[in-house]
């Protein structure tokens, strides 16, 4: 399931283990990616344990404040901020 999968990869890339809250969103736009078109799905993760650390496809991994966000690629500052939104504001 995605579920699993966004679990899994979140344990490979960060060494985190978490949980699926819920579903936040479908990014499915033409042109999100310059590689092609694909489809994103924005869970909200609740963290179980685990001790963050760069996984294999990962060059580092941290925390960063909301205000001072690193640069990232494509559409995913407004996937975060969306997320961030979304949490504020459970269901």
């Amino acid at each position: 399931s995605t579920e699993d999968c966004v679990v899994r990869e979140v344990r490979e890339e960060t060494g985190l283990d978490t949980e699926v809250v819920r579903l936040i969103g479908a990014y499915s736009e033409m042109g999100r990616d310059p590689r092609g078109h694909f489809v994103t799905l924005l869970y909200l993760l609740r963290e179980r344990g685990g001790a963050l650390k760069a996984g294999d496809d990962a060059e580092s991994a941290g925390f960063f404040d909301v205000a001072d966000l690193p640069d990232m690629a494509f559409d995913h500052e407004r996937m975060i901020r969306e997320g961030l939104r979304a949490a504020e504001h459970p269901l």
